[in-house]
C-alpha cells in the first residue's frame, strides 16, 4: 500500500468512524481499521501523524458533508468487520484484578482518566476488583490534599467500586521482599557513589559491590535500616540482574538497577517512621504480587520498568501478569503537569482545582461531566500503543459528544 492509497483509506475509515459516532471519528480507530487492510504494526507510528491530521479534517466536516463524502469513499471500506468497543483479554473470563497508580503529587486530570477508564472499563466487562493504588513512597514529592482528593475522585470516576489504598500503609511488605531477595544473592547493598555506579553501567562491568556475600548484604540492609547507620545518598539496595548477561545486558535500564534507598524526609502520613523507602519497581512489583494483579494496563513509556518487574517476578518464583501498553496522550495546547499547576493556583492564576479553565477532574465534574463520558472516551480510543495528539477544542469536541 503507498502513501497515496494509505491516506485514501484512511479518509474513507475515518467517515465510517465519525458517521458511526456522531460526527466525531478517533485516530486509533481509524489505525485499528488500516491493520486490516494491510498496515503493518512497525509501522503505525510512521503514519500516525499523517492519520491524525485527516480525522482532524473530517471531524470539521458537517455530518451532511461526512455523509456525502463517505458515500464517494465507501468502496474503499474492507467487507471485514473491524471491532467495535473494547478487545477482549486473554484468560479474563473468570474475572480480572487490575489497577490505576497515580502519584500522590496532586490530583486526577484527564490524562488520569483516558488511560485508567480502560482497566476500569475491564473490570467492569468481566467483573473482578480495581485497585486505586497512590504511589507516595517517595516523601519529597506529595503534595497533601491530593490523597483527599484522588479518593474522593475515584469515588465518582469509577462508580464507587475502585479501592483506594496508599503505597505507604506497605511499607512492612517492602522490607520483607527485599530481605527475600537479599536472601536469594538477587540483591546487594551498594556504596559506590551514582558517578561510579553509572560508569560501571557504561563500560558494563560489575561494581565492587556486587561480588558481596549474602551475609554482608544482609548486614548492610540492616544498616540502611538502623537509625544510626547509613546516611542520605550514601547507598542503595540494588536488583541484582541475571538475564541477558546481567551488567552485559543489552539494555543498560536492566543492569542492577535500584530497588531502595534511604530518605530521611518527613512523611505526610508516615512521620519519620521510615528512614528506607522502596523505588518504584521494587514497590509497584510488590504490591502487584500482593494484591493479586492478573492483568496490567499501562503507558508505553513503563516497557523497561514493566520488564524490570518481570524480572524480580521471576526470581521470587511468580506468575507475571499479562501486560498491554497504551500510547501517550499529548495534548498540545492543556498543561497537565499537576506541579506546573499547583504552582499556578499559589500565584492566584487559578482559583483552584475546580477551575473551569483546569482540565482537571474537579473542574470538569463541577462543569456537570459525567463519569460515562470518560468512559466512552476511553472506549472509542482502546487498548492501542499508538500516541494520540489532540488539541484542546478536539478533546472537548469529543468530550461532549459522549456527555449526553
Amino acid at each position: 500500500m503507498n502513501i497515496k492509497e494509505l491516506e485514501k483509506k484512511a479518509r474513507a475509515y475515518a467517515l465510517k468512524n465519525a458517521l458511526a459516532h456522531e460526527g466525531h471519528a478517533v485516530p486509533g480507530a481509524v489505525i485499528a481499521a488500516l491493520f486490516n487492510e494491510g498496515l503493518k504494526k512497525n509501522e503505525a507510528g510512521k503514519y500516525a501523524k499523517k492519520v491524525s491530521e485527516i480525522v482532524g479534517e473530517i471531524n470539521k466536516l458537517l455530518p451532511e458533508e461526512q455523509k456525502k463524502e463517505f458515500e464517494e469513499l465507501s468502496k474503499e471500506v474492507s467487507e471485514r468487520e473491524v471491532r467495535e468497543g473494547l478487545a477482549e483479554l486473554p484468560n479474563a473470563k473468570k474475572g480480572v484484578i487490575m489497577r490505576f497508580a497515580p502519584s500522590a503529587s496532586g490530583p486526577l486530570h484527564i490524562g488520569h482518566a483516558a488511560t485508567a477508564c480502560i482497566s476500569f472499563l475491564y473490570v467492569k466487562k468481566y467483573g473482578g476488583k480495581f485497585y486505586v493504588r497512590i504511589e507516595d513512597t517517595n516523601p519529597e514529592n506529595i503534595y497533601k490534599p491530593a490523597y483527599r482528593m484522588i479518593e474522593q475522585e475515584s469515588k465518582w470516576l469509577f462508580d464507587g467500586i475502585a479501592k483506594v489504598i496508599f503505597q505507604s500503609d506497605n511499607m512492612k511488605d517492602y522490607y520483607k521482599y527485599a530481605e527475600k531477595l537479599i536472601k536469594k544473592n538477587a540483591a546487594y547493598v551498594c556504596t559506590c557513589s551514582g558517578d561510579e555506579f553509572r560508569e560501571f553501567v557504561k563500560k558494563q562491568q560489575d561494581c565492587p559491590c556486587r561480588k558481596n556475600s549474602v551475609k554482608e548484604n544482609q548486614l548492610r540492609w540492616k544498616k540502611m535500616l538502623d537509625r544510626r547507620g547509613y546516611g542520605e545518598g550514601e547507598v542503595v539496595l540494588r536488583f541484582k540482574s541475571s538475564e541477558g548477561g546481567g551488567m552485559n545486558h543489552k539494555n543498560p535500564a536492566m543492569r542492577d538497577f535500584p530497588l531502595a534507598r534511604v530518605n530521611l524526609a518527613k512523611h505526610p502520613r508516615q512521620g519519620k517512621k521510615y528512614r528506607v523507602w522502596p523505588l518504584m519497581n521494587l514497590a509497584v512489583a510488590v504490591d502487584d504480587i500482593g494484591q493479586k494483579m492478573t492483568h496490567i494496563i499501562r503507558g508505553k513509556d513503563h516497557r523497561d520498568n514493566a520488564q524490570r518487574q518481570e524480572m524480580i517476578y521471576k526470581v521470587l518464583g511468580k506468575k507475571f501478569p499479562w501486560t498491554g501498553f497504551l500510547g501517550r496522550y499529548k495534548f498540545k495546547d492543556m498543561e497537565l503537569s499537576t506541579t506546573k499547576i499547583r504552582q499556578a493556583i499559589e500565584k492566584g492564576k487559578y482559583s483552584g482545582w475546580d477551575d473551569k479553565r483546569l482540565p482537571t477532574i474537579a473542574s470538569l465534574k463541577k462543569q456537570g461531566y459525567k463519569p460515562e463520558a470518560f468512559w466512552k472516551f476511553a472506549e472509542r480510543v482502546g487498548l492501542s500503543e499508538n500516541d494520540k495528539v489532540m488539541d484542546k477544542k478536539e478533546y472537548f469536541e469529543l468530550l461532549d459528544s459522549f456527555n449526553k
